[in-house]
């Protein structure tokens, strides 16, 4: 008897083959034996289409006004050791003068 991978969606153990696909009962989610390990992990990229990573250091390609304060940054902004989170604003950073932010990726580029 074979085992089943996960769900790669919500990791539920009770998964089962339907002709070629493999089911979930508990989200319904549907997926082909191989795609599994392909869409565990989502690649964020940069404006360029260069994948970004954890510790990376980024340069801003736009001014880019911080909300709820008249504080800019500027374009060409250099910001070291980037961190990858999930959400809309897909960079956590720290911005000397600035502080704390969140950034998108299409407003930057890999240095």
């Amino acid at each position: 008897m074979t085992t089943l991978p996960p769900c790669p969606k919500c990791q539920s153990e009770f998964t089962y083959e339907d002709g070629a696909m493999l089911v979930c009962p508990e989200c319904a989610h549907e997926w082909a034996p191989g795609e599994a390990a392909e869409s565990g992990a989502e690649v964020i990229k940069d404006s360029n289409g260069n994948p970004l990573a954890d510790g990376d250091t980024v340069t801003i390609i736009k001014d880019l006004k911080v909300k709820g304060s008249s504080l800019t940054v500027k374009r060409g902004t250099k910001v070291k050791n980037i961190r990858l989170v999930d959400g809309d604003h897909d960079i956590d950073c720290k911005i000397d003068g600035i502080g704390q932010m969140g950034l998108k990726s299409e407003f930057v580029k890999k240095a």
